[in-house]
């Protein structure tokens, strides 16, 4: 257990912070899940909608060291990947 008084305070500012990279990292799974669906569903429209959002939370996160730069990065690639998939297999169809 922490003795002085700065460590005590560093423990309540580390769970502070836990606690809102947590919800900021669900929440990051939820705009990509969301890219995710609406890439393989979806209209290209919509799909290109989401990969924004998802984008822009992701970089975000990265820039405030929720995430590891890498892993926005990597990420990124796969959602975009994916959405690229769907809008080519849309226009094939077409």
């Amino acid at each position: 257990m922490a003795n002085t008084k700065s460590s005590k305070k560093d423990l309540r500012r580390s769970a502070k912070r836990r606690v809102r990279n947590l919800a900021t990292r669900s929440a990051l799974k939820t705009y990509v899940k969301k890219a995710r669906v609406a890439a393989t569903a979806g209209t290209p429209e919509v799909a290109q909608s989401a990969l924004v959002a998802a984008v822009s939370a992701l970089d975000k996160a990265s820039q405030r060291g929720i995430i590891h730069k890498n892993q926005a990065a990597r990420r990124k690639s796969r959602i975009a990947k994916a959405a690229n998939k769907a809008k080519a297999k849309v226009v094939a169809t077409a």
